[in-house]
């Protein structure tokens, strides 16, 4: 590959273009196995405490290796915004914020390649200004780049694949310790990089990247339920990105959120769309909720990374205390799967904070939610009463299985192994895969016993 520009991160720093991350790297020391209380080790929601004991810090891909090769079984923790289990360990957690760096942008491939730990809002602003950006991103930006491509996470948009569909190629550090490399062409690349973290612990990621644009958020509110149903597909393709926010009360989506490139259609939506109204003032995804947080509406341009996300890098993103969890289902069956969800509103609505709406694109990642097909994915942010809400799951995931419903990896469901292997075709495949990576279960804990490996 053609290399004829690099980007190192202390020369971005010294230009100011580069957001740097809250763990600096240069006073990093080379460090193995730093204590930690289970009682501070929780994820971001503070609704699960994680289990191991220990927390590896490396610094660097040789610590990390040497990390590996001590045995026993290990995970990788990232931004800690998964709401479950999956980089919790029996025995040591090893974060992977010490790894944060942007490694190297290659203005001539638009190509960006950053270690693990690296958050989308720590390089955007960088990237931007150097003339690039990736082509979409999650509502939050606080969240880490092999994080996200692990568990399938995406944006919104009819054209947009999940962020994996941007990986270009990755590094990781299998049990034995030994650093491979997998690029997009390798037959094991699909597997890998939806990976749930069953292979290894990945060190860097390549992005490919495109020129970057500006876009504009329009919000409508009190959509009618029937004009959604009716003009599903062309109220979902109205923008380069849409959410739909509802809290199952009434009939009507409360907040429809329009995101749209200027370079592509910058003309003002009209005041009534669809049967909804135009938003006079900014808003927030809660209702009642202060929208600072919040991205810029009200159709003012900005860049990207400023308006594709719902929450600002700076700010607290979402309500803090919740609960989430995700379903998708095949776009050929959002209204049905919609209607549905309706009948259990009285229940679903009282645990509720807010209910987004997002489509996405099929993609040919093995565990990924949108494997080949089209997808919309149902998004709950519930209140923190995790027994409620567990109860609850059961009563959704049923009403949603005649669709093959596929939950999130990283949030809240109790579909187990049995049953998502009927939904994936690949699963078995991607079992006896991360077996041959991962002989001797290294990187398996009681997440992938229950969802993955049935046991």
């Amino acid at each position: 590959m053609k290399r004829s520009h690099f980007l190192k991160l202390t020369t971005a720093a010294a230009a100011g273009g580069l957001v740097l991350p809250q763990f600096g790297c240069s006073t990093r020391k080379s460090t193995a196995i730093a204590s930690e209380t289970r009682a501070a080790r929780t994820n971001w929601a503070g609704n699960y405490v994680y289990r191991a004991d220990t927390l590896g810090t490396p610094a660097t891909v040789a610590d990390l290796q040497a990390l590996l090769r001590d045995g026993g079984r290990k995970k990788a923790l990232g931004s800690r915004h998964c709401f479950n289990d999956i980089a919790d360990s029996p025995d040591v957690q090893i974060s992977t914020r010490g790894l944060d760096q942007v490694i190297e942008l290659d203005e001539v491939e638009s190509l960006l390649t950053v270690g693990a730990g690296a958050r989308y809002g720590d390089f955007s602003v960088m990237l931007h200004e150097r003339g690039f950006a990736v082509h979409n991103l999650a509502s939050l930006p606080h969240i880490t780049v092999a994080g996200a491509c692990a568990t399938g996470t995406h944006g919104s948009g009819v054209t947009n694949g999940n962020l994996a569909t941007s990986v270009l190629s990755l590094e990781l550090v299998k049990p034995d310790g030994t650093l491979v490399r997998l690029d997009r062409d390798h037959p094991n690349f699909p597997a890998v990089a939806v990976g749930l973290g069953a292979f290894g612990i990945i060190t860097s990621l390549t992005l490919e990247l495109q020129p970057t644009f500006d876009v504009r958020q329009d919000i409508y509110l009190d959509l009618p339920n029937a004009r959604l149903d009716a003009d599903f597909d062309a109220i979902m393709s109205s923008g380069y990105s849409v959410s739909l926010f509802t809290d199952y009360r009434g009939d009507t989506i409360s907040e429809v959120w329009v995101k749209r490139r200027t370079d592509e259609e910058a003309d003002d939506l009209p005041a009534e769309w669809y049967g909804a109204r135009a938003a006079t003032e900014e808003m927030h995804p809660i209702a009642g909720l202060d929208p600072v947080n919040t991205t810029a509406q009200l159709g003012v341009p900005g860049p990207w990374y400023d308006r594709l996300p719902h929450f600002r890098m700076g700010f607290t993103p979402s309500a803090g205390k919740e609960l989430q969890s995700e379903f998708f289902v095949a776009r050929t069956d959002a209204v049905a799967a919609l209607r549905a969800l309706r009948g259990l509103s009285e229940r679903i609505a009282p645990l509720l904070l807010v209910s987004e709406v997002r489509t996405i694109k099929a993609d040919e990642f093995w565990m990924s939610p949108a494997y080949q097909r089209d997808s919309v994915a149902l998004h709950f942010t519930w209140k923190q009463d995790e027994e409620a809400v567990r109860a609850l799951l059961p009563a959704i995931e049923s009403a949603l299985a005649p669709f093959d419903v596929r939950p999130h990896w990283g949030k809240v469901f109790t579909v187990e192994a049995d049953t998502l292997r009927q939904r994936y075709p690949k699963f078995d495949d991607f079992v006896a895969l991360a077996r041959r990576y991962d002989p001797a279960g290294a990187f398996r804990n009681d997440y992938l016993d229950r969802t993955v490996y049935g046991v």
